[in-house]
């Protein structure tokens, strides 16, 4: 599933960092510096998460979330220059789900953003084996927080691997749990999947037990 972002702040700089930021994460990204065009591109469009500045030209963040909340409870994070317990207060009584205030950490900002998600249902699960984090609802895959662009069935064995991390898990199961009992392929198409996954990965986790199958490394995840 693709998860959609609306990133409303007026700020240039800032808005090309939380930008660059959300793709690397393999997140799709609007963006918008006007209150007025933001939410004729909220009535437009559906997004999973809004990031929304308070202080904007046109109206403001505060009346942006208050018009949201009309129609639907999409998670909103605010992300604003003022950190008054006033305009938070506001904010909140406006159902906004978090409220962060500049400057801030991109990778807290990302926690952020992934626990409004989780709690949302678009994130619905994760799976950690050390380093690695799974996402299979979104079909993402994090390596001590890069993202690392998968295809489809190289995520399928990964993430059969991370569920049983420190178990080895023979070719024959491999086969039959990613690409069914009827699949007229052989064992050639695992091993051709693995070597695809150690080139993408940036550290190899994954041990061969020859004439078995794969494991994860317990010492290297």
């Amino acid at each position: 599933m693709d998860i959609q972002f609306l990133v409303v702040e007026d700020d240039e700089n800032i808005c090309n960092m939380v930008k660059k930021f959300l793709l690397r994460k393999n997140y799709l990204v609007d963006t918008c510096s006007d209150g007025n065009k933001a939410l004729e591109q909220i009535y437009d469009k559906h997004y999973h998460l809004i990031i929304l500045d308070i202080m904007l030209p046109g109206i403001s963040g505060q009346e942006i979330l208050k018009e949201l909340r009309k129609i639907h409870d999409t998670p909103v994070l605010m992300m604003t220059a003022l950190d008054d317990d006033a305009n938070q207060l506001l904010a909140f009584s406006n159902e906004t789900d978090d409220y962060v205030t500049k400057p801030f950490s991109m990778p807290i900002l990302m926690k952020r953003v992934e626990a409004l998600l989780r709690r949302s249902g678009v994130l619905k699960k994760e799976i950690r084996a050390g380093k690695l984090t799974l996402y299979p609802d979104a079909y993402k895959v994090d390596y001590d927080g890069e993202s690392i662009q998968l295809a489809p069935k190289e995520l399928d064995v990964l993430l059969l691997l991370a569920q049983n991390k420190g178990r080895v898990i023979s070719h024959e199961v491999l086969l039959t749990k990613i690409w069914g009992y009827d699949f007229a392929g052989n064992e050639g198409i695992v091993h051709a999947n693995i070597k695809k996954l150690r080139n993408k990965l940036p550290v190899n986790i994954i041990k061969t037990i020859k004439g078995v199958g794969y494991c994860l490394e317990e010492n290297e995840i």
